[in-house]
């Protein structure tokens, strides 16, 4: 690989060491870790708003600052495809989409699970269509939730850099195996600017290895059979395999965040953000930028007295079950906010509400769950917004208020 250009930032620290300061977006941080991430072939199709990515890694090849096999695809089902046979050959791969465009590659994605390819792919969260907007919604990311996908949702462009090496890493752990989307709410991140620690390349190398596929890499070599029609005869048996490498994958994440953790100075929680929860009272629970107004709004109500903390959930496969309990036993009522939707579900709330109720009903002592939907379409949750449904949330814990039910925030007469 080439090695970056002295254009691309200024350095923190001496050559060929420490990390590097960029102004850049969440789409352009992840574009720079298909360079140092040294990916070996990239398929694009563009789509909004996903497709900033793959004009930042464009411009990175045309200025000779990252080789790779970029492919231009006629279709985002065929996009996926390129990527899924070339994993299957032992090349580190990226790719990604948006909304329907995730949607028009399903088959594709569905595949690439079932076959233990770990793909590491960028979802631009964005509504469906139709009636649909370019605005973010969760329901396209949400949809291989149940398919072997390992799915997490980042903050901010910083957190979205780190945490693709860090989906690589574990993604390619032979323990593990299965794909990883990486879910960046549509403008908010996408298209925000901030600045952000970009890694040297011997940073990187330091801790993400190279792919090796073993055994099971299709070569002429080393006949084996992929993509096998079992039927009956070893269907059920291959899911299981699959439940297992998803059984591991927590075990993986947390050796890769011990590890990242050390080396790139950061202190991420693996698969939780907590925020003001050491004495509260109550707690919001959200995903991806959801955290920027639920921060603000958190702060304003803690000089005003009231013990409220915010909980946010980074991976959502596989889901912390077990963190959640921790971090939300002790409270009087928990208000989950999602920006997706699931028509039909038990208390008609989004998918992470329900999946929250579930994690915290074994408990001994467990918290009222009042579930929450805000935001979709891209429309912004204002912290006076989350203030008013913090209410709520203490009126429930109270009694005041109906906790099997879903309330929608922001939302015209």
């Amino acid at each position: 690989m080439n090695p970056p250009s002295t254009a691309l930032a200024e350095k923190i620290g001496g050559p060929g060491s420490g990390e590097t300061e960029e102004l850049i977006s969440g789409s352009e941080a992840i574009s720079h870790v298909c360079r140092l991430a040294d990916v070996d072939v990239i398929t694009a199709y563009p789509i909004r708003p996903y497709d900033t990515v793959m004009q930042y890694v464009s411009q990175m090849i045309a200025n000779g600052d990252f080789d790779c096999e970029y492919i231009v695809a006629e279709s985002e089902h065929s996009q996926f495809e390129i990527v899924k046979h070339a994993s299957a050959v032992g090349a580190r791969v990226f790719c990604g989409s948006s909304g329907v465009g995730w949607f028009y590659a399903f088959e594709a994605l569905a595949v690439t699970a079932g076959l233990r390819l770990p793909m590491v792919a960028m979802v631009g969260n964005r509504a469906l269509d139709d009636p649909g907007a370019f605005g973010v919604e969760h329901n396209d990311a949400l949809a291989v939730r149940d398919l072997g996908w390992m799915l997490n949702w980042v903050e901010t462009a910083q957190e979205a850099l780190d945490t693709a090496l860090i989906a690589y890493r574990v993604a390619e752990d032979p323990r593990v195996f299965l794909p990883c989307a990486i879910s960046c709410d549509g403008a908010f991140l996408t298209h925000s600017q901030a600045i952000v620690k970009v890694p040297s390349q011997e940073m990187v190398d330091s801790f993400l290895p190279p792919y090796d596929r073993g055994d099971k890499q299709l070569h002429p070599d080393n006949p084996i059979t992929i993509a096998p029609q079992a039927n009956e005869d070893w269907l059920m048996e291959m899911r299981r395999q699959n439940d297992q490498a998803a059984r591991r994958a927590r075990g993986v994440i947390i050796e890769a965040y011990e590890d990242f953790n050390a080396k790139f100075g950061r202190d991420y929680e693996p698969f939780l953000e907590r925020y003001m929860m050491d004495d509260a009272e109550v707690a919001l629970v959200g995903m991806g930028t959801m955290g920027m107004p639920v921060k603000v709004a958190v702060r304003k109500m803690r000089e005003q007295g009231k013990k409220v903390g915010f909980v946010r959930v980074r991976w959502f496969r596989p889901f912390p079950a077990v963190e959640l309990q921790e971090a939300l036993g002790g409270m009087q009522a928990v208000g989950v906010i999602d920006r997706d939707y699931s028509f039909g579900s038990s208390h008609h709330s989004g998918t992470l509400g329900t999946e929250v109720r579930s994690a915290l009903y074994p408990l001994e002592k467990s918290p009222k769950v009042v579930t929450f939907i805000a935001g979709l379409g891209g429309r912004e949750v204002t912290a006076d917004n989350v203030v008013e449904t913090t209410d709520m949330v203490f009126d429930a814990a109270e009694g005041k208020l109906n906790d099997q039910d879903t309330y929608w925030i922001g939302v015209r007469e």
